[in-house]
């Protein structure tokens, strides 16, 4: 049964054969966080705003309907293009039902810094995975700035945020560095009254600094110290999503480690809060080309040429953490090939993504014939070689998008097939996934449950 013909909430299994190598020329879908905040500062800008390369994923699907419930009217999405009305800070209106942020933590915890400068109660929800994800990052700073959220037991969603509240703007250190929640403080910080302040202890995606200057609204940047004065405007702008360096990632790492690879992605973002994957893979080894670089929309974009290479194990250093936070679990795989250990530490916000990132890639590394030792906020992968049996591997992706991927690229260097149960939510994230692996080397199909 292919992906087509599943129904929409069934399993879906990766079945992929061993060996091969990748090349070719190939542009992942668009970049999820950026397209993400353009619905959010499109709906909110005075203004057409026109966005084109947007990711068509469910998780974006969902902030946008969310924007639609809220009335704000939206042409598309048709292949990538959008055009939003927006109605401006203030014109949302009370939606006659929760929100529902599907699979995404990126679109809750931001929804509820816009949310809570409303003038109306809204609710966000989201699938059972998100629900079981920590919202206390961002409900606790948004509380100190007056806003008023409810949360479930342990601070886990539905979060009901009560309208109506007047915001005022706080100097907040991040305990640990989170673009989410940096980003939520400051998309609240647009209704308070005064000066929001947020200082990040190490360096984390910038895309929403970015996003609101190019809306035309002053936003200061000293260091690590963010601060944006409340009462501004946001004026309507155009948008280029760059494809997206985490899809990329999948094809960086099986093109690195796979012998004969060479392969070329186009239009990828290359934003340096964004580019610890490849300072990674390059402290491995990796032989990766950095071409074509130019700036669209703010946002520095370039074509990766990746070829195969020997990679070797490294402890991963500190700073890279934040730069690379999703991209872990396709660079355990690469770890798992390289030859010597590889050590990373400082990473405890894997266990609480769409799963425990740490505990669910170790599993599977260890049905790979991986030697892989968890730590409370790291991993400890001993490389060499994937001992998949000829009678074929599986392994349980545990609904992450991100865990199925990085374990379909891994039967590149496997001896034996690999299937990777439940896979269904890469949908959430790169739509089309297994057709552009296919296209590019990788013997991969899709089946329904046994």
């Amino acid at each position: 049964m292919t992906a087509s013909s599943e129904k929409p909430d069934a399993s879906l299994d990766y079945l992929i054969e061993p060996g091969g190598r990748l090349t070719g020329q190939l542009r992942v879908p668009g970049d999820k966080s950026i397209s993400h905040r353009s619905v959010m500062l499109g709906a909110l800008a005075r203004g057409q705003t026109r966005v084109s390369g947007l990711l068509e994923g469910e998780d974006v699907l969902a902030t946008l309907a969310a924007f639609r419930a809220m009335g704000v009217q939206v042409e598309g999405p048709r292949d990538g293009r959008l055009v939003i009305h927006g109605a401006g800070l203030h014109g949302l209106r009370p939606p006659a039902v929760a929100l529902d942020m599907g699979n995404s933590g990126t679109a809750m915890r931001l929804m509820a810094g816009i949310l809570s400068g409303q003038a109306f109660d809204s609710v966000l929800t989201g699938d059972e995975s998100l629900c079981n994800r920590p919202m206390g990052r961002v409900a606790e700073p948004l509380s100190a700035m007056g806003a008023h959220i409810e949360t479930a037991a342990g601070g886990k969603p539905p979060l009901r945020i009560r309208g109506g509240q007047q915001l005022r703007g706080i100097d907040y250190h991040l305990p640990v560095p989170s673009a989410q929640g940096k980003s939520a403080l400051l998309l609240a910080g647009l209704y308070a009254d005064g000066v929001t302040r947020v200082s990040e202890p190490a360096p984390t995606r910038d895309h929403t600094e970015r996003m609101l200057q190019g809306f035309g609204y002053a936003v200061e940047v000293d260091g690590g110290t963010i601060s944006l004065r409340g009462g501004g405007v946001l004026t309507a702008s155009a948008i280029d999503v760059p494809a997206d360096i985490s899809s990329a990632a999948f094809f960086l790492v099986g093109a690195a480690m796979t012998p004969g690879s060479d392969l070329v992605l186009e239009h990828v973002g290359v934003n340096p809060t964004r580019t610890g994957v490849l300072n990674i893979l390059r402290a491995m080894g990796a032989t990766i080309e950095v071409v074509n670089e130019r700036t669209i929309g703010g946002e520095p974009v370039a074509d990766l040429r990746v070829t195969g290479s020997r990679l070797r194990g490294i402890t991963i250093a500190q700073d890279q953490v934040p730069l690379a936070i999703d991209e872990f679990p396709a660079l355990f795989i690469a770890a798992a090939c390289a030859e010597g250990q590889t050590r990373l530490a400082g990473a405890g916000e894997l266990r609480v993504k769409e799963s425990d990132r740490i505990a669910v890639m170790a599993e599977g590394l260890k049905r790979l014939g991986v030697a892989a030792h968890e730590t409370p906020d790291g991993i400890i992968i001993q490389g060499g070689s994937l001992a998949a049996s000829r009678d074929g591997v599986e392994v349980a992706s545990h609904g992450d998008h991100r865990v199925a991927m990085a374990f379909a690229m891994a039967a590149l260097r496997a001896g034996g097939s690999i299937r990777v149960r439940d896979c269904r939510n890469v949908a959430t994230s790169f739509p089309g996934f297994v057709a552009l692996a296919r296209r590019a080397g990788l013997s991969i199909r899709t089946a329904g449950p046994d």
